[in-house]
């Protein structure tokens, strides 16, 4: 039986001493492979055109192209590649600026090495992996109305079943798919096809943009008392 091929990432970060230490750990892992590093976001999209990597690590805050820059453009230009900001505080202003641009997930530098691999499968598995901190600002900042996106607006009906939000609830209490079908007794595979069937009916672009939805409509889940 054949083995699956591994992750292929490219990496993006101004500074060669990072750079060089994330390679040599993300190469550390069999499921994984860096077909190529870039400075900035510019020799990324170079880069990404050439070798269409299955995943981007991108840092926020480089020169010649940062990015937030580079993201907007990958997204049309290399749209398989799965981008994942890098961030070394959740208070980044480009936090909001990325999402839009389809950034596939924020991730801050301080995550271990466990973590960071993990973040990437969620990425291959069509999740959106967000650092907790990062999460915590996000749904914050909705709450408080600061918008996401332009086509997340206020659906009186957007046609979602009832199944459909319930999942759209879990994720965004931050669960992953795996974690969605165990509380709901579905397989991981069925929750993933509500999830894309709900994005599309609300036409968002990704997990973190409905996370906002569901804030914004007040369908979130509320703490109990005991």
């Amino acid at each position: 039986m054949p083995t699956a091929s591994p992750t292929r990432i490219l990496l993006v970060d101004d500074q060669p001493l990072f750079r060089s230490a994330l390679a040599t750990l993300i190469d550390g892992q069999p499921d994984f492979t860096v077909v190529g590093q870039a400075e900035n976001g510019l020799q990324a999209l170079e880069l990404a055109r050439e070798m269409v990597p299955d995943v981007v690590l991108m840092d926020v805050e480089m020169p010649v192209m940062d990015g937030v820059a580079a993201v907007r453009l990958m997204r049309d230009q290399v749209p398989s590649a799965r981008v994942l900001m890098l961030t070394v505080s959740e208070s980044d202003d480009h936090l909001f600026e990325a999402i839009k641009g389809g950034a596939h997930g924020y991730l801050l530098k301080d995550l271990r090495p466990e973590a960071l691999y993990e973040m990437i499968r969620l990425a291959m598995r069509g999740e959106t992996p967000l650092s907790p901190a990062v999460a915590g600002r996000l749904l914050r900042d909705v709450r408080e109305r600061r918008p996401v996106s332009p086509s997340t607006t206020e659906a009186d009906d957007p046609g979602l079943t009832r199944r459909e939000i319930e999942i759209l609830q879990l994720v965004s209490d931050g669960l992953s798919n795996k974690e969605i079908g165990n509380r709901l007794s579905i397989t991981e595979g069925t929750v993933k096809n509500h999830v894309h069937n709900a994005l599309e009916k609300l036409q968002l672009e990704n997990r973190i943009q409905a996370a906002a939805f569901v804030v914004r409509q007040g369908w979130g889940h509320r703490p109990t008392r005991d």
